[in-house]
């Protein structure tokens, strides 16, 4: 089903329902009041964090972090473009965003990590924006995260990860001896010694 949200890609500079005004902290409000729900729209977020429509790239950055800036993830872990106009669901192939780089300040438990998105968003690793490592069963391929915001993650690149296992260290748990990453005074493990040969 056709939207908005394909009128902005054809053409961003069209007069559609969206009326875009931004605020001081770069946040879009958008209008008339009265979602609709519109079904599923062919767009795609690849593993790397590009978005595609109709297969395509799109490939104007601002375009891409107007529509980050409205997606949602339900209780169902559906991906959804929701403004006040319409609500319309979209593929996510892994996370929708990507952990392209990675900021250290200070040491010990006490140190900071923070991260960069490819929408040019800055995270720091803390209780509420927590990493994990997912690893698949079949491969023991790991799949490492950091929370975001509304049921949003991004994936953390290869490169980053790498630069990550370097800042572990190897900490007690239950009896498990783990390797794990302080931030912000909150330890996450990143994996059990050992299963870093494997990254």
């Amino acid at each position: 089903m056709d939207s908005s949200f394909g009128d902005l890609v054809r053409n961003p500079k069209q007069n559609s329902s969206w009326q875009e005004s931004g605020d001081a902290s770069g946040k879009v409000a958008l209008g008339p009041i009265g979602p609709q729900l519109c079904g599923d729209i062919d767009i795609r977020i690849g593993r790397d964090g590009t978005w595609f429509y109709h297969g395509s790239p799109i490939g104007r950055k601002p375009l891409v972090k107007l529509f980050a800036s409205v997606l949602h993830r339900d209780d169902d872990g559906d991906y959804w473009l929701q403004t006040p106009v319409e609500k319309c669901r979209i593929r996510v192939d892994d996370a929708p965003f990507t952990a392209i780089e990675m900021f250290v300040d200070g040491v010990g438990s006490e140190q900071q990590i923070s991260f960069s998105t490819n929408i040019e968003e800055i995270v720091i690793a803390d209780e509420a924006h927590p990493i994990r490592v997912a690893v698949d069963t079949e491969t023991s391929e790991p799949s490492p995260y950091i929370w975001l915001r509304d049921g949003l993650e991004a994936l953390i690149a290869r490169a980053v990860f790498y630069d990550l296992v370097a800042l572990g260290e190897e900490v007690e748990i239950n009896g498990e001896t783990v390797l794990g990453v302080w931030s912000c005074g909150q330890f996450f493990s990143i994996g059990s010694i050992g299963a870093e040969e494997g990254v």
